[in-house]
C-alpha cells in the first residue's frame, strides 16, 4: 500500500514538473539574447533536459521482487528529482539576473533619454530667448530708423521751405 502511495505522489510530482518546464521553456522564448548570459542559461536548460531524461530512466527501473520498484529505487528517483529542483532554482537565478539586466539597461537608457530630452529643452530655451532678443534689437533699430526717418523729412521740409522764402525775399528784393 505504501508503494502505491509514493508512485501517486510521484506522479503528481512528475505533472507538476512538466508543466514547470513548460512554464519555464515559454518564458525562455520571450526572453531576448543576451550573449554570454543566454548561452549559460542555454547550458542550464540542457543539463536539466539531461537531469530529466535521468530521472525518467530512475523511474522506470524496477529492481525489486516480482518486478516492483523497491525503497532504493524510489530514493534514485527522488535524488534525481532534488538535482532537477536544484537546476530549476540555479536556471531561476539566471532568468532573475537576466531580468535585472535588461531592467538597469531600460533604466539606463531612460536616464539617458530624459537627459537628452532635458539638454534639448534647455537648448531650445536658448534660442528662444536669442530669438526674442534679436526681435527686440529689431524693434529698437526700426524705431531709430523712424526716428532718422523724420528728422530727414522735417530737414528736407525746413530746407525746402527756407529755400522757398529766400527765393521770395530775393525776388521781392530785385523788383
Amino acid at each position: 500500500m505504501a508503494i502505491f502511495s509514493t508512485r501517486v505522489t510521484l506522479s503528481k510530482t512528475a505533472s507538476f514538473f512538466f508543466r514547470w518546464l513548460l512554464v519555464l521553456f515559454s518564458i525562455l522564448l520571450c526572453l531576448p539574447i543576451y550573449g554570454f548570459s543566454q548561452e549559460k542559461l542555454n547550458k542550464l536548460v540542457t543539463e536539466r533536459q539531461q537531469l530529466h531524461q535521468q530521472w525518467q530512466q530512475s523511474e522506470q527501473k524496477k529492481s525489486g521482487l516480482f518486478g516492483n520498484r523497491t525503497k532504493k529505487d524510489m530514493i534514485a528517483t527522488n535524488d534525481w528529482m532534488a538535482r532537477i529542483i536544484q537546476k530549476d532554482n540555479q536556471i531561476m537565478e539566471e532568468l532573475e539576473m537576466l531580468n535585472k539586466i535588461e531592467t538597469t539597461e531600460i533604466s539606463h537608457e531612460r536616464e539617458d533619454y530624459k537627459f537628452i530630452a532635458q539638454k534639448q529643452q534647455g537648448d531650445i530655451n536658448i534660442l528662444k530667448r536669442s530669438i526674442a532678443t534679436k526681435e527686440q534689437e529689431l524693434e529698437d533699430a526700426k524705431k531709430k530708423y523712424r526716428t532718422t526717418e523724420w528728422a530727414a523729412f522735417i530737414l528736407f521740409l525746413s530746407t525746402v521751405g527756407l529755400g522757398f522764402l529766400y527765393v521770395n525775399t530775393r525776388r521781392r528784393a530785385t523788383r
